[in-house]
C-alpha cells in the first residue's frame, strides 16, 4: 500500500461518512412534510420485514399531509399499524383505498430537541471523520516504520490527511446549520 492508497482511502470513507450524514439528517423530521420521513419504515409483508416504499406507492398531497397508496388493498391496515408504531409520532388515517399522513405541527420544545438531535448525528460523523483521520496516519507511519516511506513523505501525508479531514469536518458544520435552519424555521 503506497501514501497515495492511503489517502485516496482515507478520502473514499471519509465521503461515506458524509453521505451516511446526509441519509440521517433526512429521517429528521421539520415542520413540512416529506416522503424521506417513511424511509425507515418496515412493514409485515407475509411474514417478513420489507420497507414501506416496496409495498406502496408514497407521495406528497399538500405541504403538510403525505399519501400512501398501498400496492395491494389488504396490506393497508399493516401499513398504518408500522407507521403508527413508529418513533415519528404520526397518526395515519384511511381514506379509501389511501393511508393519509398529516405531520402535526412541531412544538417549539420539539423544534429544540430536533436540533438537539441533528447535532449528535453530526458529531457521531466528525468522530467518524477523526476515526479515518487516525487510521490514515497509523498506516503511513508503518510504511515509514517499514522504510517503505520517508519522514518528509510522512510528514506531507499527515498534512495532507489533516486538510481532508478538516474539509469535511467543516462540510458536516455547514450541514448542521443548514438543517438547524431548515428545523427552526415555522
Amino acid at each position: 500500500m503506497t501514501i497515495a492508497d492511503i489517502k485516496k482511502n482515507a478520502q473514499e470513507r471519509m465521503s461515506k461518512s458524509i453521505e451516511t450524514l446526509r441519509a440521517d439528517l433526512a429521517k429528521v423530521r421539520t415542520g413540512r412534510a416529506h416522503t424521506g420521513i417513511l424511509d425507515h419504515i418496515t412493514v409485515d409483508y407475509y411474514g417478513s420485514p420489507t420497507a414501506l416504499s416496496q409495498v406502496a406507492n408514497i407521495t406528497l398531497i399538500d405541504a403538510r399531509t403525505i399519501g400512501v397508496a398501498p400496492f395491494e388493498k389488504k396490506m393497508a391496515a399493516a401499513i398504518e399499524r408500522a407507521i403508527r408504531d413508529s418513533d415519528l409520532g404520526l397518526n395515519p388515517s384511511s381514506q379509501g383505498e389511501q393511508i393519509r399522513v398529516p405531520t402535526p405541527m412541531l412544538t417549539e420544545e420539539r423544534r429544540k430537541e430536533m436540533v438537539k438531535l441533528v447535532k449528535n448525528e453530526a458529531e457521531d460523523a466528525k468522530i467518524a471523520i477523526r476515526n479515518i483521520r487516525r487510521d490514515g496516519n497509523e498506516q503511513v507511519k508503518k510504511l515509514v516504520k517499514d522504510k517503505l516511506a520517508s519522514e518528509d513523505d510522512e510528514r506531507r501525508a499527515t498534512d495532507e490527511i489533516q486538510k481532508l479531514t478538516d474539509k469535511f469536518i467543516s462540510d458536516v458544520d455547514r450541514m448542521v446549520v443548514d438543517k438547524e435552519k431548515e428545523v427552526l424555521t415555522v
